[in-house]
């Protein structure tokens, strides 16, 4: 069959067809649905929509921007709301266009949107507007974006009851259909019945993306007979004045022709109607794809549904609820089964319906009919509990046989196959992006608190202590109103994005200020609304607006701080007295504002990372030509730069001589914080630009002999659970293989759950492809539901999402190799990153034979060019093998409609295929390209021994590489009572023995510097004209800072080369009395440390044995944990003799009873310390 015609364009432009649209393209495109809808009806209508992003529905903004044009052709505003109750306002003010003179239109249909919290804030607008009425010709559709899990929200989310509260009639689609398709009725609803209509929106709705049936013939609504209505009518009237009418109005009048439209247009509907009825299945929104896969998961297609006699009715107004459909499906059956999400909406309602008729069925849901558990309120649904909650109501009813009994056992032995695998060894959380201003900005004077709050700084709490938990939005500091009477903490910094500040955090900046609590306002003013995509903050705010107005508001002193302060000039307008610091002071500033009495506020200006990365692109924003390198012979991988910038570009570099850091130049953003580090191994680069890989020639026929695959045949349903980090286009490649099958004319749903993901955490996509619509079934892949998994990072496919779906006699894996650091790097500078650990727990898990690894990172980087090439090459790689139903054509034709380097990803797609069917060619295309082979660690003593023997002779001279090899044979003539050890001892004490002795002191540095491997280094990494600067704190020039007491780093120019040639050449003064670096407190503690080190070396060999062997060599490896220099180095000697002191108790009590041993005290323990 020949593929589709298809175009990005068809969601929002094409008619009387099927297109793939996500659920938030289905909100797009429904007012110009709308619009043309009216249109055909000879009306002349606009549109309005307002309301405030947020999880789930946080990309709908920009969708709509997007479009804007053809919105604007279309009567349609889009005004975002400052807030969400000034949105529902606003909303409100729509359908009052009857008593409005001179209007434009014949009515406006409306829409507002918003997450639960909006929902929750915006009760009182929502239910002045719903009571006043709906226009005729207008309507307003409340889209509340529902977050059950809370995966992005700060409580997990379930609007149903605060729309009963307002008396809002509540639409709950399935699906991306039901999204338009409910929205069309939902306008229509409103229209009709004069109320407003309640739109539930969840992530597994709005981020889902199907094919879709846009034919407008679809949308013929029924308009039943309204009966007797109220003098002044259902509709908007101004005279609406006597409150207790407006209830009665509501009640008894609108409330009963929703009942009407929704029996009329068939929005309740029969799924399966049995007939011979048993068991009837209840169930709304998200909770119907669960329960349609749940029957799959029990073997129950339509056909044995029927014969079985169980029946099921999709409820699609859950409020409130149509009581004659319900009685109707209700007839002839013995049970009803409520299947809902979180806490029951419509079980109650048709309790109250049902009770006391004729023959009424057994009701079971959250309760069976004895009132035991049968499904939970409190935690989202998944298809595998739904599943065994219909088995066991079967059970109940006699409805079981033998196969039903085995594929229930089969689904509790998937559940517990995913418990037992539940727990990953390394997780990705979410963290700042490169270069975020919040890498900064949270940081906080010792022995203070800080309060979170809405935005991207609520991360901290998940990595920064003494922070108090977040508020509701806008709520900010107003804890501490209360909780500061209570306490003898005199003060706390609050953090507030500026986007809060101006949805409604200037009302607690207020109130704050009318308590007179000591609390400083930290207001990161960084030009975008960060946490849902960089959306620009309404209003145009600027620092000098915001300086103007908390001083207005009775703050008793506002600063600025800023990476930029030279911007702060008289054009800037701050308010008089205001004062603006460079960030580097934050500090000090922060120190000083904590004992200024009452209100104060900083605000911390700079631009969001991701927006800088953004506008850069476009060139819209300064783009310095200035880098950061670390010198990798220098660094000592202490980690102290990532401790003063928190920065994720700064990565993990492997040599001989241990991890280093570098600074990934492809995902820097350029905030410089990193070189704050006290270490003098970074060079500042100004005019170098990072070389671009070699990349292998692809020529033109590479690809052309590569055969189609033998595709994988669908049953039901074939599940493809897609893994990855935000940012690397996981979700690109799930909509590339939704459209393929889109355009192979399958059916196809895709999943994709974000949350923080854009943060550096972990993204998934849940991919169904199905034959035809009815067996796609949920969104989610539930336990043992996935036939493949791509794992386009190992440490994002081991979490508990994406292995909830492996199924062990069934799943097959494709996993790229390497593994990116985590955030808890930044903290955890020793934190193992094993790609072997990794893949070895799938193998435990699934069989060798269902496991194939690929290094794709690696491949992309050498024969593409760039490692983001990996997830279209493993795309490649899973289809040549065999286990993707899609052909190369639909594949290829997908990632053209994309139209996002299209070139380059139709190469890494092929290069996929082909290291399947020609691995020869891939490995020939390796040799053709000149790239650095990977480090490998040496094993062999000889080695080890060889090559720090030359380390130390380079570093001072022969007769100091002697002294080392003397240390390193005298353990060795000891190791050989110990064959099976492998002499390990022996190696360690050749590693940290040298590592000791080449302490990096002033001689040692410039040498480094002088070693034609720097320049090579930093040749490979950059091209052009460069100029480097060096930052250093000599130990004899630095000044030091007044605040932190600390030695100032300063930047040095080039010229410091000549005097590192000249230092070089000294390294003969080392040590002797003409050392005048030598007589620093840093250079004898470095020297003692060798000295302890030998003494420690003789006593472990004099008196190790068997049961001390182990740790002895744990003892031997102390210097693997003193990095650093000057203070840095201080701190870790400091950390490491607590180590060593429980290591010399262990050796010491090697043998020993152990309740004998635990009253030998740590300080009775001798710590060798060196000799006069």
């Amino acid at each position: 069959m020949a593929l589709r015609d298809v175009a990005l364009e068809d969601k929002y432009l094409a008619d009387n067809r099927t297109v793939l649209m996500s659920g938030t393209q289905a909100l797009v495109r429904l007012p110009l649905l709308q619009k043309a809808l009216d249109t055909a009806a000879g009306l002349n209508t606009g549109g309005y929509i307002s309301g405030y992003r947020g999880s789930p529905i946080g990309g709908y903004d920009q969708a709509l921007w997007q479009i804007q044009t053809l919105l604007v052709e279309n009567q349609i505003v889009f005004e975002p709301g400052v807030n969400e109750d000034i949105a529902a306002t606003a909303a409100w003010g729509t359908q009052q266009i009857a008593d409005t003179p001179d209007t434009t239109v014949d009515g406006v249909f409306a829409i507002w949107y918003g997450k639960a919290p909006g929902i929750d804030r915006s009760c009182d607008p929502l239910k002045h507007g719903n009571f006043g009425g709906s226009h005729p010709h207008g309507g307003v559709l409340v889209v509340a974006g529902d977050d059950h899990a809370g995966k992005s929200s700060t409580l997990a989310a379930q609007s149903e009851r605060a729309f009963i509260h307002c008396s809002i009639p509540i639409l709950a689609p399935a699906n991306v259909q039901d999204c338009l398709d409910f929205g069309a009725a939902g306008f229509a609803m409103s229209r009709y019945s004069g109320l407003y209509t309640g739109f539930k929106a969840t992530n597994e709705t709005l981020e889902l993306t199907a094919t879709v049936d846009v034919d407008t013939s679809r949308y013929q609504f029924i308009y039943p007979d309204k009966g007797e209505l109220p003098e002044e009518g259902v509709h908007f009237v101004s005279t609406h004045i006597d409150r207790l009418r407006s209830d009665v109005v509501v009640t008894r009048y609108r409330i009963p022709l929703v009942h009407k439209f929704v029996r009329a247009n068939n929005i309740d509907r029969v799924l399966i109607d049995a007939p011979k009825r048993k068991l009837g299945i209840v169930t709304a929104g998200k909770a119907t794809q669960d329960v349609m896969q749940a029957l799959t998961k029990l073997g129950i297609n339509t056909e044995r549904a029927k014969a079985l006699g169980i029946s099921v009715y999709q409820v699609g107004c859950v409020w409130p609820l149509e009581p004659e459909g319900l009685k109707d499906f209700a007839k002839g059956h013995e049970e009803l089964l409520f299947v809902e999400e979180k806490r029951e909406v419509v079980q109650p309602q048709a309790t109250s319906i049902l009770y006391g008729s004729v023959d009424a069925p057994r009701i079971s849901g959250k309760q069976d009919d004895q009132g035991k558990f049968l499904l939970p309120e409190d935690i989202q649904l998944t298809q595998s509990e739904v599943a065994l909650a219909v088995f066991q109501r079967m059970l109940r009813a006699e409805m079981v046989d033998e196969d039903l009994k085995t594929r229930a056992d089969i689904i509790r032995a998937e559940q517990a196959f995913s418990e037992k695998n539940s727990v990953a060894p390394i997780a990705r959380s979410p963290f700042f992006c490169s270069g975020c201003p919040h890498n900064s900005s949270l940081k906080k004077p010792d022995g203070s608190y800080s309060a979170g709050g809405i935005g991207c700084h609520s991360m901290a709490l998940y990595h920064h202590d003494y922070m108090m938990p977040n508020t509701h939005m806008g709520g900010e500091g107003g804890q501490w109103i209360g909780l500061a009477h209570f306490t003898k903490l005199p003060h706390i910094f609050q953090n507030m994005g500026d986007g809060t500040y101006y949805h409604s955090g200037l009302l607690a900046i207020r109130a704050a200020s009318a308590s007179g609590q000591n609390i400083t306002y930290k207001i990161l003013f960084n030009d975008a609304v960060a946490m849902t995509g960089g959306q620009p903050v309404e209003g145009n705010l600027s620092v000098g607006e915001i300086s103007h107005q908390v001083l207005a508001e009775g703050a008793n002193e506002c600063v600025v701080v800023s990476d930029r302060p030279e911007l702060f000039g008289p054009a800037s307008k701050l308010a008089p007295g205001v004062k603006v610091h460079h960030r580097d002071d934050l500090q000090e500033v922060q120190d000083r504002l904590r004992k200024v009495p009452g209100l104060t506020v900083l605000i911390y200006e700079q631009t969001c990372a991701a927006e800088k990365r953004r506008r850069r692109k476009r060139g819209n924003f300064p783009d310095p030509a200035k880098r950061m390198f670390i010198n990798p012979a220098v660094c000592e991988g202490c980690g102290d730069c990532s401790v003063q910038s928190n920065c994720v570009s700064l990565v993990p570099k492997e040599t001989e001589l241990g991890r280093k850091r570098a600074v990934d130049q492809s995902n820097c953003n350029k905030d410089y914080s990193c070189v704050k580090g006290f270490c003098p191994s970074f060079v500042t680069v100004l005019g170098g630009e990072p070389r671009k890989p070699e990349k292998a020639d692809l020529g033109s026929g590479l690809f052309a002999d590569i055969p189609e695959p033998q595709h994988p045949v669908i049953v039901n349903s074939y599940g493809v659970m897609i893994s990855g980090i935000g940012g690397t286009g996981v979700v690109t490649v799930g909509a590339v293989l939704a459209m393929a099958a889109h355009l192979e004319h399958k059916q196809s749903s895709v999943f994709d759950m974000t949350g923080l993901s854009q943060k550096n955490g972990a993204v998934y996509s849940h991919l169904r492809i199905a034959e035809t619509r009815d067996n796609i079934g949920s969104q989610r892949l539930g336990a043992g539901e996935a036939d493949l998994v791509l794992a386009f990072d190992m440490v994002a496919a081991q979490s508990a999402e994406p292995l909830l779906a492996v199924n062990q006699h069934m799943s097959k894996i494709v996993a790229n190799t390497k593994v990116m650091p985590t955030a808890a790097f930044q903290k955890n500078p020793d934190m193992q990153f094993s790609s072997r650990e990794l893949l070895e727990r799938f193998i435990n898990m699934v069989g060798n034979d269902a496991v194939h690894p690929l290094d794709a990172s690696g491949l992309g980087q050498t024969l593409s060019g760039d490692s983001i090439a990996a997830n279209m090459m493993l795309v490649g790689y899973a289809t040549q093998l065999g286990l993707l139903p899609l052909s190369v054509a639909a594949i290829e034709r997908a990632i053209e409609i994309n139209g996002v380097a299209v070139k380059f990803n139709l190469e890494a797609f092929n290069l996929g295929r082909l290291c399947v069917h020609a691995p020869e060619k891939i490995e020939a295309l390796l040799n053709s390209v000149n790239n650095t082979a990977p480090i490998e660690r040496l094993e062999a003593l000889d080695d080890i021994v060889a090559h720090r023997m030359a380390l130390l002779e380079n570093y001072q001279d022969a007769s100091y590489a002697s002294r080392y090899k003397a240390l390193v044979d005298s353990v060795v003539a000891v190791d050989a009572r110990f064959p099976e050890k492998n002499q390990a001892l022996s190696k360690t004490v050749a590693r940290y023995g040298a590592k000791l002795m080449a302490y990096k002191d002033e001689y040692e540095v410039a040498r480094l510097y002088t070693a034609p491997e720097f320049m090579r280094q930093l040749k490979e990494t950059f091209q052009g004209n460069m100029k480097l600067k060096f930052n250093l704190a000599p130990p004899l020039l630095s000044k030091t800072d007044a605040y932190s007491g600390l030695p100032r780093k300063k930047e040095y120019g080039s010229w410091m080369m000549f005097s590192f040639k000249l230092l070089a050449k000294l390294k003969f003064l080392r040590g002797t009395a003409l050392d005048v670096f030598g007589y620093t407190a840093e250079r004898k503690m470095e020297r003692a440390l060798i000295e302890e080190y030998f003494q420690t070396v003789a006593k472990l060999c004099t008196e190790i044995d068997a049961d001390t062997y182990d740790t002895a060599v744990e003892i031997a490896a102390i210097p693997e944990h003193i990095r650093g220099f000057g203070h840095i180095k201080e701190q870790h000697v400091k950390t490491v003799r607590r180590s060593q002191a429980r290591l010399w108790k262990q050796f010491e009590n090697a043998g020993v009873d152990p309740e004998a041993a635990n009253l030998i005290a740590v300080d009775s323990v001798e710590v060798f310390e060196p000799q006069a």
